[in-house]
């Protein structure tokens, strides 16, 4: 009986000791790694508005995304403030609804530490009327909603000076600082957000109306309706990702690649074909 105890002890200390290794077999692996202990992808999550953006990154997660080794997350965003603001605060690894001269100057007003990549679309920037069937016809005092950031600003300042309406316009020029020299027309102009302006279409108090691309999206136009269109060529505004200065997520740099990518061109391309969305630099 005494050999017989010692045989059994000694199989059920064998035991415990295989129990033990599977056991730390099992967890060596990193926590939520499939089996075999390979690496998931590495998630980014980016912060975009609507249209066209976020349409474009929904086609990028689901025919790029995990050949590169990434899952995107996208988070959206119906203003230009809280993007660079969820950014700053770590709650975004990117964001991408912004072009150089905007970037610019959030981050001169508010100290942000961001970095961009190169432009990956073009959204002209373009007047409506639901008074008036062209430019030329806008009478002198007429009413124009323009956005209040300084760099779209100014942008539709350069459309009035381009349509011969507006004169001798330099970098620095806003609706402030407009001389009558400068605006023969005496045209009034109407600042406010850019989501807002949108909306003002159907004020009967407003004549011209500037709208960024991605609300002429959202609002059902398109820059084939408008009173005038900027210049695509030599275009400053393309829009781009952003992220942090220190940003340590290699997925960002890979979600940079894919979005120039000959995919993602044609992907614009055939989506919006009237130009309102235009790829490249």
């Amino acid at each position: 009986m005494g050999t017989l105890r010692k045989h059994l002890s000694a199989i059920a200390t064998a035991a415990v000791v295989m129990a033990m290794t599977a056991c730390s077999s099992a967890t060596a692996a990193a926590p939520g790694s499939p089996a075999g202990g390979t690496a998931g992808p590495t998630v980014v999550t980016v912060g975009a508005s609507p249209v066209p953006h976020a349409k474009i990154l929904e086609f990028v997660k689901e025919n790029l995304a995990a050949a590169a080794g990434i899952e995107l997350k996208i988070v959206e965003f119906d203003d230009y403030v809280q993007p660079n603001e969820a950014l700053a605060s770590k709650e975004l690894d990117a964001n991408y609804f912004q072009h150089v001269p905007y970037l610019d100057s959030q981050v001169n007003d508010k100290g942000y530490a961001f970095e961009h990549g190169a432009g990956v679309h073009i959204e002209p920037y373009a007047a409506f009327s639901k008074k008036y069937g062209s430019i030329t016809e806008l009478p002198d005092g007429a009413s124009v909603a323009i956005t209040n950031d300084a760099s779209n600003q100014f942008r539709g300042l350069r459309v009035l000076a381009d349509a011969g309406l507006l004169r001798d316009l330099t970098d620095e020029t806003n609706v402030l600082s407009l001389t009558a020299e400068q605006n023969p027309h005496r045209f009034r102009f109407i600042e406010n957000q850019s989501e807002v302006i949108v909306q003002q279409l159907d004020d009967p108090e407003v004549d011209l109306a500037f709208v960024n691309g991605n609300f002429i999206l959202t609002a059902g136009l398109s820059t084939q309706n408008a009173l005038a269109v900027e210049k695509v060529e030599g275009n400053p505004y393309a829009n781009l990702l952003v992220w942090r200065s220190d940003n340590t997520n290699p997925g960002v740099a890979k979600l940079e690649q894919l979005l120039h990518s000959s995919e993602v061109a044609e992907f614009v391309r055939t989506t919006w074909p009237s130009g309102d969305v235009i790829p490249g630099s």
